[in-house]
């Protein structure tokens, strides 16, 4: 059984124990959580190049010592090309290709917007320089391909080999690296050396963002330099719920943020507490199907929500929701949305300061699209919109998607603070399973993310709604669920369908507490 790991002065936690080691280090060296994270996210572009990439979007969740938690949006719009004639003829906008690489590029600005927040929370900053160091020679010198890698692209080489410049970057030698083989990435660590030279701002409004333009361009796709030099991160409140063991917060739309907090705020009017393993799993995903219904109706750009979402997580209408659930019989629910490909990683400080913070390209490898001369994989999230004028996710040029992504963060009654998070379609499920188990039920942090999980939904290149349970789970309680109604389906013992999940928890006598997930490459580290 894996233990996880204390320490009393930093602490890091990501899908990749090298991304976790580029944290410890700018931890080491006087860096604030901040700085870590930006050292951090930088690494896990190179070395988890699958799962996410400075073509993604990102999002911050920050958990000063005193005062209030602070949300940064580092997430694109749709292209001012993006418009519904630009899909003419097409039923629904493609997952790969040019076509779907349609919205802005925000992980870089939020790297810049968390080290603005960094220096005004005090922090002395460390140079660029310094920060981007062990990406860059990741990149440079390479990394030892992920067994995730090549199981991601032997899985999806056939429906990505022909989109541009993702053979020659992903394909070394025309054939799917091994698992353990080196996989350098010559051209990103040349874009990440000219974002230390000329700023992370370049990326938008520099001659890195005029190369970007000029490349988005003669590919097809519907984002201009207009486009990139107006894109700006935003700091937002999170979205907050009041729990009967402590404050919980999350993100905003787009986000289904609110999908986590709802489920939460239904389950705990559940009895949780006293739940065994089958009535636990029942209980979160009962919820989880009344906080899917609440996400449907609701959520998109901000812009284009005419209520005040944070109402939705009120008493009352939580209690009105658990009132619905069914101890005895799975309710009945329709198509879910499948996981994408995303890392969380958190950061603690010896001050106090924590982050949970969450970067992603959305599927596997984004639209296929490696930008020419950048190593920049562009995301295919904007394949979230729908191209019918009426619907709530209607694509608009401008309009921000709708993201799965949302990192979590709580400060408890008893006065600990946590921020924890998953990857994946999945991650209000996962999250909802982590709580429960380690703060209602006190099952120990490690155990917590260890224990086998389920997915309520699909996964992506599937059809099928079923829930979907690690085989390691007790049959006894899969033949319970079956008995309520539950549509069963068994994964691997341990599977990346239920995503890769993390958390950090600061006690009450400062010390630090990292557990990660043994489906990933990762590591809690500290020091």
């Amino acid at each position: 059984m894996i233990q996880s790991n204390m320490a009393p002065l930093g602490m890091a936690v990501t899908p990749h124990h090298l991304a976790s080691e580029s944290a410890l280090a700018v931890l080491r060296e006087g860096g604030n959580a901040l700085e870590a994270m930006v050292a951090a996210a930088a690494t896990i572009a190179v070395v988890y190049p699958h799962m996410n990439g400075l073509g993604g979007d990102g999002f911050w969740l920050v958990v000063p010592p005193n005062g209030d938690p602070i949300a940064i949006d580092a997430s694109g719009a749709a292209g001012s090309l993006a418009h519904l004639d630009f899909y003419h003829g097409e039923t629904q906008i493609p997952h790969r290709g040019p076509k779907a690489a349609l919205t802005v590029a925000g992980t870089v600005s939020g790297w810049q917007e968390a080290l603005t927040l960094a220096q005004e929370l005090g922090a002395t900053p460390l140079p660029l320089t310094r920060l981007l160091r062990d990406a860059i020679r990741y990149a440079a010198d390479g990394i030892p391909v992920t067994a995730s890698q090549a199981a991601a692209t032997a899985a999806k080489q056939h429906e990505l080999q022909h989109q541009p410049g993702f053979a020659a970057t992903f394909l070394p030698d025309g054939s799917v690296p091994l698992a353990g083989s080196r996989f350098t990435q010559l051209a990103l660590a040349n874009t990440l050396s000219m974002l230390c030279d000329h700023g992370l701002e370049s990326f938008y409004r520099g001659e890195l963002a005029h190369h970007l333009a000029r490349e988005m361009t003669a590919l097809g796709m519907p984002i201009t330099l207009e486009d990139l030099q107006t894109h700006q991160a935003r700091r937002c409140t999170p979205l907050h719920l009041a729990h009967s063991e402590g404050d919980i917060w999350n993100m905003t739309p787009p986000t289904q943020g609110l999908v986590s907090l709802a489920i939460l705020g239904i389950t705990d009017r559940l009895n949780m507490a006293d739940a065994d393993e089958a009535q636990t799993v029942h209980r979160i995903v009962e919820a989880t199907k009344k906080a899917f219904a609440l996400r449907d109706k609701h959520i998109t750009d901000p812009r284009h929500i005419d209520i005040d979402v944070q109402r939705l997580l009120d008493e009352e209408h939580l209690s009105t929701l658990a009132a619905q659930v069914d101890d005895q019989q799975a309710a009945a629910w329709g198509t879910g949305r499948g996981p994408g490909d995303t890392v969380w990683m958190g950061v603690m400080d010896s001050s106090g300061l924590a982050v949970s913070f969450i970067q992603s390209v959305y599927h596997e490898f984004g639209s296929g699209v490696v930008l020419p001369g950048t190593g920049i994989t562009w995301q295919n999230r904007g394949a979230a919109f729908s191209l019918q004028p009426d619907h709530l996710l209607a694509l608009q040029p401008g309009k921000q998607p709708f993201h799965t992504l949302n990192p979590a963060a709580a400060r408890l009654k008893d006065g600990r603070t946590m921020v924890y998070g998953s990857m994946g379609g999945g991650q209000p499920q996962t999250q909802a399973a982590i709580f429960t188990r380690h703060v209602i039920q006190g099952h120990p942090l490690q155990q917590a993310v260890s224990a086998p999980r389920w997915l309520l939904g699909r996964t992506w290149g599937q059809s099928s709604d079923s829930l979907k349970l690690e085989a390691r789970i007790a049959p006894e309680t899969v033949q319970q669920l079956r008995a309520l109604g539950h549509e069963v389906e068994l994964l691997p013992d341990f599977s990346e369908v239920v995503g890769h999940a993390g958390a950090i928890v600061r006690h009450n006598n400062g010390m630090l507490e990292g557990a990660f997930d043994p489906r990933s490459n990762g590591s809690a580290a500290g020091f």
